[in-house]
């Protein structure tokens, strides 16, 4: 009986690849996690990050055969998302923000110590999730690939067809708009507790 849950990417593609649906499987449950919070984030919302997952898992398994390189897995079937994204995006006709994202996200493994700890502080603290949803799609889609897919900026460069260095821009671009908005919601905070505290000695 073959050992499925320790075989390599290279060995589950090509079975999958031959049709073999526990093979398929095995592969997206190593990815799932990964997939689905990459699509909420981009979304901003459950429902549409289900589906995003649901429609990308359909079309990777049906066209898992045509996949060149076997190491190129999680990049192939992180592409396809994207796309889907996109799709809802436009579909929808307009973006939606983070608001009704989970307070409580599944855990996750396979991320850098840095994306673990900007992972944790997203999740809790709304008004990182309310800055990074005022990103727009573009900003949005690199900065999930690189801090929750834990892409390198060459490997988004391949996946959005554009240059390293103007991924690496892009990026330094959102984050810049990040911690702007992060520091107008301070100034904002401040000046409320200020009022709060004048109005609490009078």
């Amino acid at each position: 009986m073959h050992d499925y849950e320790t075989a390599s990417v290279q060995e589950l593609v090509r079975r999958a690849g031959e049709g073999d649906a526990k093979a398929f499987a095995v592969l997206y449950s190593r990815n799932y996690t990964e997939m689905y919070r990459f699509a909420l984030y981009i979304l901003g919302n459950v429902h549409d990050a289900e589906d995003a997952v649901s429609e990308t898992v359909i079309s990777a398994y049906e066209g898992i055969s045509r996949l060149r390189k076997a190491e190129s897995f999680k990049s192939w079937i992180f592409t396809i998302l994207s796309n889907r994204c996109r799709k809802i995006i436009r579909k929808r006709g307009r973006e939606k923000s983070a608001e009704t994202l989970p307070k409580e996200m599944p855990e996750t493994t396979g991320f850098c110590a840095p994306a673990s700890d900007f992972i944790q502080t997203y999740v809790q603290h709304q008004d990182v999730r309310d800055a990074f949803a005022e990103l727009n799609e573009e900003e949005r889609t690199i900065g999930a690939f690189s801090v929750f897919g834990g892409y390198s900026s060459e490997e988004i460069g391949r996946m959005l067809r554009m240059s390293a260095a103007t991924v690496r821009s892009k990026k330094s671009r959102a984050l810049s708009k990040m911690n702007r908005m992060l520091s107008e919601d301070s100034r904002k905070g401040d000046r409320y507790e200020t009022k709060r505290q004048n109005e609490f000695e009078q």
